[in-house]
């Protein structure tokens, strides 16, 4: 787990403590292709180390591939999606012109009337349709043309994986959740999310986006942008916490950064205000021990 990782598991914990709701955790790791032997567990217990408490167990999202395809076969039979035997080679041969607002090459609709002669489907695609508003609890206002700005999207792929796209939505209403609280790298994905939920007739969750870590070059923090592991990198649980909710906005005092992991959570449930976050704060964040960042 990485610094922007931490930002969002606390900022997360502290709105729903706030509230005196669940805090929830799930394991991500419907791509298995790319899931490392042991990083759930290493994970969980991190998130331990650090003083977090969840509620329940957690969701593996690699166990829950019988409730995606059953989520598939309805948008099969409703029609909101089609079958795409496109390659990646076709795709990325997309004119410059076709680009979506997250920089991604819009789908051609190649597909979606119908299988050339011979061609085989290798995934199957949403059928990008309607406007999308909604309301950020910290970004404001959301409004996404799916057709114009994102494209038919993936919801099953061709080696055989099911879309994030799908898979959240799906555990999202399995978990009965009500708020999501994430990074504001995900922003991009909400639209797409809330047309699967109608399609889906699932609920609608209240969604706010908290702002992303980045390192000097303005890369959000992660594996690709070597971002180093906070459990290795710092010494003290509690400090990384302290720079967190400095990150958050929150302004802890001071005599806090020295505290125990037990006083920097008191206070920080005591004091969390959703309304101080930021939208946008740039690397290094003021009152951020940017060590944390990793690489530069």
């Amino acid at each position: 787990m990485h610094f922007g990782s931490l930002v969002a598991a606390l900022g997360s914990a502290l709105e729903a403590r706030r509230h005196a709701g669940r805090w929830l955790v799930r394991i991500e790791d419907v791509d298995t292709p790319r899931t490392v032997r042991g990083m759930g567990d290493a994970l969980l217990a991190t998130l331990e180390r650090f003083g977090f408490e969840w509620d329940g167990e957690v969701l593996w999202q690699s166990r829950r591939a019988e409730a995606y395809a059953a989520a598939l076969e309805r948008l099969k039979a409703d029609g909101a999606v089609f079958p795409c035997a496109c390659s990646r080679r076709e795709l990325a041969e997309v004119p410059d012109s076709a680009l979506t607002r997250d920089g991604s090459r819009r789908y051609p609709g190649t597909c979606r009337k119908g299988l050339m002669p011979g061609a085989k489907p290798r995934a199957w695609r949403v059928k990008a349709e309607g406007v999308i508003r909604f309301e950020d609890a910290i970004q404001g206002t959301q409004v996404e043309d799916l057709a114009r700005d994102v494209g038919d999207y993936v919801a099953f792929r061709a080696d055989g994986v099911f879309a994030y796209q799908l898979a959240v939505v799906v555990d999202d209403a399995y978990q009965g959740v009500t708020h999501v609280v994430r990074g504001a790298d995900l922003l991009g994905s909400t639209a797409r999310q809330i047309q699967l939920q109608g399609l889906l007739g699932l609920p609608v969750p209240a969604y706010a986006h908290l702002p992303v870590a980045t390192n000097a070059a303005g890369e959000k923090l992660s594996k690709q942008t070597l971002a180093r592991a906070i459990d290795e990198d710092s010494g003290s649980p509690a400090r990384a916490l302290f720079a967190a909710l400095g990150f958050l906005g929150q302004n802890p005092p001071d005599n806090l950064k020295n505290a125990s992991v037990m006083d920097v959570w008191a206070w920080a449930q005591a004091h969390w205000e959703m309304q101080h976050v930021p939208r946008i704060l740039q690397h290094p964040a003021p009152g951020t021990d940017s060590s944390l960042y990793g690489a530069n």
